[in-house]
């Protein structure tokens, strides 16, 4: 059971600033420079003692530089990775040569960690529901006034979505060499891969595209009420793109998607599908009119644009992408 589960993804941006404040704004803790590390902020959960985003700064656009993911049985995955068409490399130059340092058949890098699980997120308030025939709710409001109710604050990061050139087989090599399990799929456009034990339903994802990339981290949070208030306030202050409130077919899972400086996006996300155990899974190939969402807003035509591969990197102030 190689993979299990995600840490981080690293991006290097042209303003540190921007990055910041963007995340910030999205209720993350920002941890900037220091002696050893100029240029480089670090973002995590509240409450969380490790990053779950590593900024780099000063590069002349947006681009992924890797995703870190908690593993073990890393020697055996270093074999693997050779087989399957990926290569073993060295730590890239400020990063620590800890844990295993993959390319995969792409060439996106991808660090694999013998890092402790997280503690166990401590139980929210239930959601419930009042619907026909079940009224579990008596003799009180579910929502209380909005000004009563604090900013949204990300639990922890859930998955990761990149670009693959080839979905099929950034699949199959997450699957043979990296021991993950591939949850859903639609087509050979869009795949999500978990993994094998104890997983939401995706830890990674991929999504079609010329080139490799970087499209959203997902970061969840307490209730469907805490992804639409959190989505609506942090649009609010970056006031790009968007794309929420509403609800995938895959994964299940209620979202709201807001995009950051760059073009790629941030999700917060609620209400997760679990699997508990890979070999009592069965995935499903989705047609492409449930590869997005069950129901929600209309798409912005950028969501699935990758603008790494572009020739000039995306524009930050775009304001026909920014829906109501």
């Amino acid at each position: 059971m190689p993979v299990l589960g995600p840490l981080s993804f690293t991006l290097e941006v042209p303003s540190l600033d921007a990055g910041v404040k963007f995340y910030s704004d999205a209720g993350l803790v920002a941890d900037v420079g220091g002696a050893k590390e100029d240029n480089v902020a670090r973002l995590r959960c509240p409450g969380q003692d490790r990053d779950s985003i590593i900024l780099l700064g000063g590069f002349a656009r947006k681009r992924l530089h890797h995703i870190s993911l908690r593993a073990d049985r890393l020697d055996d995955m270093a074999v693997a990775a050779g087989a399957h068409g990926g290569k073993v490399v060295p730590a890239p130059q400020g990063f620590e040569d800890n844990g295993l340092w993959v390319e995969d058949p792409h060439g996106m890098l991808i660090h694999l960690s013998d890092h402790p699980a997280d503690p166990e997120l401590a139980a929210a308030e239930p959601f419930q529901i009042n619907s026909p025939g079940l009224t579990v709710r008596k003799r009180r409001s579910a929502v209380l006034p909005s000004a009563s109710y604090a900013p949204v604050r990300p639990l922890r990061l859930g998955h990761i979505l990149v670009f693959s050139p080839d979905v099929p087989a950034s699949v199959a090599f997450m699957t043979d060499a990296l021991g993950m399990g591939l949850a859903d799929r639609a087509q050979d456009i869009i795949a999500f891969c978990c993994a094998r034990r104890d997983s939401d339903h995706h830890v990674v994802a991929f999504a079609k595209s010329p080139g490799i990339g970087f499209h959203h981290g997902s970061f969840q949070v307490n209730d469907p009420d805490e992804v639409g208030r959190g989505g609506r306030a942090l649009l609010a202050k970056a006031g790009r793109g968007d794309w929420g409130f509403g609800r995938h077919t895959i994964g299940s899972n209620f979202f709201h998607y807001i995009q950051d400086p760059w073009g790629s996006w941030f999700e917060y996300y609620s209400d997760m599908d679990h699997i508990d155990d890979y070999a009592l899974w069965t995935p499903t190939n989705y047609e492409m009119a449930d590869s997005l969402a069950n129901w929600g807003p209309e798409v912005p035509h950028d969501f699935v644009h990758n603008y790494e591969t572009d020739a000039e990197p995306f524009a930050a102030v775009r304001p026909e992408a920014v829906t109501a």
